[in-house]
């Protein structure tokens, strides 16, 4: 039987908002009568329900019969498609022009072609307005289409116009999708390694990006142009742990939205992405007032009543939102405090479960789990790392996947099951061993903890000093740095030293932070 997870049809219902549901219906109704619409049946049946049931469908609408389903379903997810484009074309700029090219064509096929040929030209300049170079191409190709004909007898003074703006607009756009292209194969490989591992890692990442990257003159470059060669910048940077460069290019993605309201408007999800890359990078640099500031601003723009809202962009703002407002918590120190947040985030977790991908869920069990380890909880720590240890796609995130398992260890060490550390250590090793991911600072800590058992407790402080003094050295190395980036082990280990709580030992570090 399909699963809430699995039925297109039952996921867009529980996407939508009451007053797209009222729309819908009326919508539906918009011929008179809905006797007998059987799929308006299906569809209050289905959103009475919290899992989809088909069997339940059919005992609850006796009128469908089993044979009808599939019909039924493939009908009512085109109605709902029609409604919410009607519903919310006011606020889609893309899908006005596109029906307003459909109203072109109509007047050509009437015989009207001056009528059609103004109108193209109302749309080729609103596209160029909103940096829509492909709507721009598809209004010149028809226009073209149109002139090509000589029915309008004005072909010798536009033929060289066409063919040059033509040729611009290529130009324009075979650019944008080279950057476009190049920023979404470097998140990708973000998504699959994180942060370069060694001098091998980095040399081929950085020749992939040189010889992805096309030259561009900002000055002659369109609004998207500039936004995917500083997203292109900002994850290579990212990958490579130069996060002050990252930082420039973070800041020149949020700077073009800031200068073109407009298009802050009409890509609302993008400009909240580059102020959730931006806090992300502070947040890496320890920069912390500016984190708090990007902090205010992106929150600031959540409570505006008259900013654009969708499912979508709701979504994506508890994300951004919560993520760092997790990592505020982790840079000042505040682990128990931050553990106020945890119902509320899991409550938004369930909510946005249909939207929210799998990366995203891991983070989330990472960062809570962080959360109850530095606030004196390691068998709650031990229970959100449970998660994403055996999340079953093992190949999404492998730092996560590596990093939660080293967290693992030191919290059973904290919880006192010293019968499971030495399994934990030998699966962990078989785990990284087949990700060839074995840093310094990994081997240094699982050397540690297997020899625990042989350190008395009066020699415990000096082995922690040790251990202590070996990572940092070891964190001299660039590409050693970034396990630290996952997990603060030199404050845990001063933490043991002067047997305070870790959190105690960040908050006085935070205290040193610009």
């Amino acid at each position: 039987m399909p699963n809430e997870n699995t039925d297109p049809v039952f996921q867009l219902i529980k996407t939508l908002t009451r007053t797209e549901k009222r729309h819908f219906r009326l919508f539906a109704n918009r011929q008179g009568s809905t006797d007998g619409l059987k799929f308006l049946q299906l569809f209050d049946a289905l959103d009475g329900q919290e899992k989809y049931d088909e069997e339940r469908v059919l005992a609850q609408v006796p009128a469908i019969k089993k044979v009808q389903v599939a019909n039924l379903k493939a009908n009512l997810y085109r109605q709902l498609l029609a409604s919410l484009r009607m519903y919310h074309a006011g606020h889609n700029l893309d899908i006005q022009l596109h029906e307003q090219l459909d109203y072109a064509r109509v007047l050509y096929n009437r015989g009207l072609y001056q009528q059609s040929l103004r109108m193209l030209e109302k749309i080729k300049a609103t596209a160029h307005q909103c940096e829509m170079p492909h709507i721009v191409l598809l209004a010149l190709d028809f226009e073209k289409l149109i002139e090509g004909q000589y029915i309008t007898r004005s072909l010798r003074g536009r033929a060289r116009e066409l063919s040059d703006e033509a040729t611009d607009t290529v130009t324009h756009l075979a650019r944008e999708h080279e950057l476009s292209n190049l920023a979404l194969r470097m998140y990708g490989r973000y998504l699959k390694i994180g942060h370069t591992r060694n001098q091998q890692d980095y040399e081929k990442i950085t020749a992939y990006f040189r010889n992805g990257l096309p030259a561009l003159d900002p000055r002659q470059a369109g609004f998207y142009e500039q936004l995917y060669y500083y997203q292109a910048h900002v994850w290579y940077y990212t990958i490579t742990q130069n996060f002050r460069l990252c930082f420039r290019y973070a800041q020149k993605w949020v700077d073009l939205f800031e200068n073109n309201p407009t298009m802050r408007e009409q890509q609302a999800m993008l400009y909240i992405k580059g102020l959730h890359n931006l806090l992300i990078t502070a947040h890496n640099m320890l920069y912390y007032s500016k984190f708090e500031q990007v902090l205010a601003q992106l929150e600031a723009y959540a409570a505006d009543p008259d900013r654009r809202t969708s499912p979508n962009i709701e979504m994506l703002l508890f994300l951004y939102i919560y993520t760092n407002r997790l990592n505020g918590y982790f840079m000042r120190g505040q682990f128990t405090e931050g553990l106020t947040i945890i119902p509320e985030l899991l409550e938004k977790l369930d909510y946005f479960r249909i939207q929210l991908d799998s990366h995203r869920r891991l983070i989330f069990y990472y960062k809570i789990a962080s959360l109850y380890f530095g606030s004196g909880q390691p068998d709650k720590a031990i229970e959100y790392l449970n998660k994403v240890i055996f999340f079953k796609e093992a190949n999404l995130r492998e730092d996560i996947q590596c990093f939660a398992r080293i967290l693992n260890l030191i919290a059973h060490y904290e919880a006192g099951r010293d019968e499971a550390l030495e399994y934990q250590i030998r699966s962990v090793y078989r785990f990284l061993g087949k990700m060839n991911d074995q840093q310094q600072m990994q081997e240094a800590i699982f050397q540690f903890l297997r020899n625990l058992g042989d350190i008395a407790p009066f020699e415990l402080k000096d082995a922690f000093i040790k251990l202590k003094n070996k990572l940092i050295r070891i964190a001299e190395n660039p590409f050693e740095r970034r396990p630290f980036l996952y997990l603060d082990i030199i404050s845990w280990l001063e933490s043991k030293i002067e047997n305070v709580p870790v959190q105690e030992v960040i908050r006085r570090k935070f205290k040193a932070l610009k």
